[in-house]
């Protein structure tokens, strides 16, 4: 009889891997079509493994608390030609006197399948721990060439439960000098540290459409005119005023609140972004700010920020829209707990209840990335609206 492969599914969208936590129906037992055969465990849930087929459970070849991935085959069933070919398989009998492997090559896999798998080799194997656990001598043989864990993202180990190991170190270093080089700058290797220590908090985004006609009426009549994200950053500064808790950085068990509103914003420089900050921008008006402002875009491009404009801003301001983005999702600082951003501003068609028709407004997104240790998406959707709100009177700000 023709060997039906027992296969794990895809148990959910984002699930790559699944582990065995029993086998619910013993081997040579017989099964019915989606009976259950396999708890297994992922993690989010505890879920089951259903019988592709009718027939008998010929074995398993998984093994109780190891992982496998989506598409491995955890064992095979026996089953009749009918059972086959109900499946979509042109299978020619399996010689039962052969032994299981010669059974598996004549069997399902010999066959020509009808039925493409979708499930395909993923690039980087799903249960590899990758550099989840360092040994000290791993960890001396990284920080003499200093790299972090980060750096080890796509090795796959070969050590216990999938772990790298100092072989697999030294031949993945191996590897990368057959690729083509280059230095990365001293802005460039900051930045990359900053960013994945952000990243070992879980981050969130919101996001919301804010019109923009009246900041830009504003900014015709202002002399100087304070840039797009001036009016975000005064809007974002008074919104933090009203509650600085949403700023506070957690600490243990505690919220540790600002002492003032210095918030900082982002210039792109060469090869990486500068974060000028201005300090207790809340209480200073847009027209006070502007010119400020200006002076520490040039400083920052320049490389030649001066040390009360660095450092200890509670939040920063991004305008990616000036690279024609709509949306993103920018990452705040290790030392901060939100960012907000302004994406390009497009004329978009809004109902006018007046008139009864639809009305051209120039219309931006402004997206708030924040620490969801702090805040939920409540939270950082009533600052995103008070924002939002305050932009559209920029003649208050």
């Amino acid at each position: 009889m023709p060997l039906v492969p027992i296969i794990m599914p895809q148990l959910g969208e984002s699930i790559a891997e699944a582990r065995i936590v029993t086998f619910l129906i013993p081997p040579g037992g017989t099964v019915e079509a989606d009976q259950d055969l396999i708890e297994v465990e992922t993690d989010k849930a505890t879920m089951t493994v259903a019988s592709p087929c009718k027939g008998r459970i010929e074995k398993f070849t998984a093994q109780l608390d190891e992982s496998y991935a989506v598409g491995a085959t955890l064992g095979h069933i026996e089953a009749t030609k009918e059972e086959v070919a109900r499946l979509g398989l042109d299978v020619p009998a399996a010689n039962k006197s052969s032994d299981t492997e010669h059974a598996s090559k004549s069997g399902i896999n010999s066959g020509k399948s009808r039925v493409q798998p979708t499930i395909r080799g993923l690039p980087v194997p799903a249960n590899a721990a990758g550099a989840s656990y360092l040994s000290p001598r791993l960890k001396a043989r990284m920080d003499e060439l200093g790299l972090h864990a980060a750096d080890l993202a796509g090795v796959a180990g070969s050590g216990a439960a999938g772990r790298v190991t100092v072989e697999d170190f030294e031949k993945y270093i191996t590897s990368l000098e057959k690729h083509k080089m280059s230095a990365a700058s001293s802005m460039r290797v900051a930045v990359a540290d900053a960013m994945r220590r952000s990243w070992t908090r879980p981050l969130a985004t919101v996001g919301l459409p804010v019109p923009l006609d009246a900041v830009l009426a504003h900014r015709k009549s202002s002399n100087p005119r304070p840039g797009p994200a001036l009016y975000a950053l005064r809007a974002l500064a008074i919104a933090l005023s009203e509650n600085s808790a949403v700023a506070g950085r957690l600490v243990g068990n505690k919220i540790i609140h600002p002492s003032s509103i210095d918030v900082g914003f982002a210039v792109e420089a060469d090869d990486g972004v500068l974060v000028p900050v201005i300090r207790n921008a809340d209480k200073k008006p847009l027209k006070d700010l502007t010119q400020r402002y200006n002076e520490l875009v040039e400083l920052a491009r320049q490389r030649k920020l001066p040390p009360d404009a660095t450092g200890g801003s509670i939040a920063t301001v991004t305008n990616f829209g000036t690279f024609g983005l709509i949306w993103a999702t920018p990452i705040p600082l290790p030392e901060q707990t939100l960012v907000l951003g302004m994406g390009a501003g497009r004329r978009m068609p809004h109902w006018d209840e007046a008139k009864g028709q639809f009305v051209p407004v120039m219309e931006a997104y402004l997206t708030l990335s924040f620490d969801h240790r702090v805040l939920d998406g409540g939270a950082a959707g009533r600052l995103l609206q008070r924002i939002g709100e305050l932009i559209k009177q920029p003649e208050k700000l």
